[in-house]
Parts: structure tokens; sequence; C-alpha cells
């Protein structure tokens, strides 16, 4: 086994504006295991809110290196769990690119689409919606119309949030989501979920503070929309937690540690009657290929990377009006360009 590092820096269509950040260059990292003539690919991205930065990235998988390129594992949930015990507390992105790249390469040795490996079918696939990023509501309006699609998820977390959807209605019949990244409070929740029913909206994601239990016990028992957790449902531990507070959960793979631990959370999840979403994280394909391999498993999916990004380096799934269509090669389908 040979462990091989790719950083790029991948240029988004648009600035990106959420209530944390905003940013016009990605910049990623894709790891890479090279065993015999197959190699397994996998990718974290940079991000600053979580204190995640490519050099750390780097610098865990060297401190390491010796583990990986030297141990003989079989399946990917066993190296998981080896790589775990040094990554997964402090380091879940980079664990997240290792885990990914080791299921491609699994996969792979098996002839397979991960997802068949799994023994996963794929006919029933949610589609995935296409992001709006925080703007003037002029531009918001002009990125909607930039790229037509049956789904979108909003970005919200301003003072006009319902104008910004009211002028968004005007120009499409597409179903609505909308994401406030934790900026709302007990009562505006409450109230702006009543005036988003009546727009169209499905379902809110994570409209106030992560810790805010308390909180989110009233909004679950009196909001009219379905509420989905995201910034509160990190890791495996916090499915439970979130059961009785919310509807469902967002997972995001480099959050919670990979896709090993995102099997895990998806199944307790519908043992709780929890509705099941997994979001990506502005990745190239190679990360949101290994995202598609979940859509049998899932209820929604934002999986919109490669429309927001000029995905110059690799290629993988594709998406066709919302629609996920998986790339011919086995494992993940998703490959560096070299």
């Amino acid at each position: 086994m040979k462990l091989v590092l790719h950083t790029f820096d991948l240029p988004l269509r648009h600035t990106f504006t959420i209530t944390h950040e905003s940013r016009d260059v990605q910049p990623t990292l894709i790891v890479e295991l090279q065993d015999g003539n197959f190699s397994g690919f996998g990718e974290a991205t940079e991000t600053p809110y979580y204190g995640v930065t490519i050099e750390k990235m780097i610098a865990q998988l060297e401190s390491v290196r010796h583990l990986i390129e030297a141990y003989d594992w079989q399946e990917p949930k066993d190296f998981w769990e080896i790589m775990a015990v040094h990554l997964k507390d402090d380091h879940p992105f980079a664990l997240c690119a290792l885990d990914i790249a080791a299921n491609d390469l699994w996969a792979k040795k098996q002839q397979l689409p991960l997802y068949r490996a799994w023994g996963l079918n794929p006919s029933h696939n949610p589609i995935t919606d296409y992001t709006i990023g925080i703007d003037t509501i002029e531009k918001m309006v002009a990125k909607m119309q930039e790229v037509p699609f049956p789904l979108y998820k909003i970005k919200l977390g301003t003072p006009y949030d319902i104008a910004i959807v009211q002028a968004l209605r005007t120009h499409t019949d597409a179903v609505f989501r909308v994401d406030a990244n934790t900026a709302w409070g007990v009562e505006e929740t409450i109230q702006n979920a009543l005036a988003l029913q009546a727009l169209g909206v499905e379902f809110i994601e994570q409209p106030m503070k992560a810790d805010n239990w308390e909180g989110m016990k009233k909004v679950f028992a009196e909001s009219v929309l379905p509420i989905i957790a995201d910034e509160s449902c990190i890791v495996e531990e916090d499915v439970a937690r979130c059961y009785g507070f919310f509807h469902g959960i967002n997972i995001k793979l480099m959050k919670c540690g990979g896709l090993t631990p995102a099997l895990r959370m998806i199944a307790h999840a519908k043992k709780l009657g929890l509705k099941v979403m997994v979001g990506c994280m502005t990745e190239s394909n190679v990360g949101c290929s290994a995202i598609a391999q979940l859509l049998p498993l899932l209820d929604y999916v934002d999986m919109d990377g490669i429309l927001l990004v000029d995905d110059r380096i690799s290629t993988g799934v594709s998406i066709d009006y919302g629609q996920v269509i998986y790339a011919s090669e086995n494992g993940t389908g998703a490959k560096l360009i070299r």
C-alpha cells in the first residue's frame, strides 16, 4: 500500500456565502491509496469554520503514514477502526478522506461499483438540490435562473429571509428547502415556518444554534415544517440525541469521519424514525461521487458541489436536472484527471 496526497484549489463559480463565511476558492485534499494496479481516491476540503486546513490534514495523515502503508486490511470498516484510534477525535476530516479512498479501493478490487458492493439498489434514488448562497435578492434570483432545477436549497440568515424566498418563488415552481445555518431564534423559527410553508418550502435545516436543545424542543413541537439537524448532528453519538428534537438529520461525511460511520448513522436514524439526508461541503467529484454511493439509503441529498465548483481535477458522477448519474467505473466512479 502506498499513500499519495494531492492538493488543489477549486475555483467556485460564484462567491459562496453562508452565515459563517464567504469564499471564492475551495482548497481541497485528495487522498490516494495505491495497491498494485488499483487506486482508491478520497477527499476532504479545507473548512476554517471547523479549524480544518490543508496543512493540518497533511500533517495528520503523515503522522500515521507508516501505519497506513503497513496495515494489511481486508474490509474498509476494519481499516477505519484502526485509523480512528489516531484520527477520529481531533481529525475526522482527514479520516474521512482516508476512509473514502479505502472504500473506493475495496470496491474496485471486487470490480463493482461501491453501492453494489454494499448490496444496494439505486432504482429509487432521491434527486439532489442545487444551493443558492446568500447574496442580494437580485443576485440570488440570477443564480437560480442560471441553473434551472426542480429542487433548490436556499441559504438564509439575513434580515430579509422571507423576502428572499418570496422573490425566488415568483420565478419558479421548484421545491424549496431552506438552511438558516444557526441564525434564527425560537419564535423566529416558528413564525418563519408558517410563512415558508405557504411559499412551498419542504423543510428547514438547522435554524438555531447547535446547543440550543431547549429551544429546539419547543420548535419541534410547534413548527409546521419539518426541522433537519446539521450542526447539531456531527458524529454518531449525536443521532440519538436528535430524536425528539428534530425530524431528521443531515450527515456530512467529513464531520463524522467518512462513509463507514455514515452507514452506521443512517441505520441508527432509520431505527429511530428520523429522515436522513447527506450533504456535501463543496467537494470535487471525488467527494460527491462518494456521497452518491449512499443514495439508495437516503430520503434527501444535497450533493451539488460539482455544480458549484469549476472541477478541473476529477471525473465521476454527473447531475442532470437533479438526477444523479453514476460513472461507468467501479468503486465510487471518481478518478483524478492526470
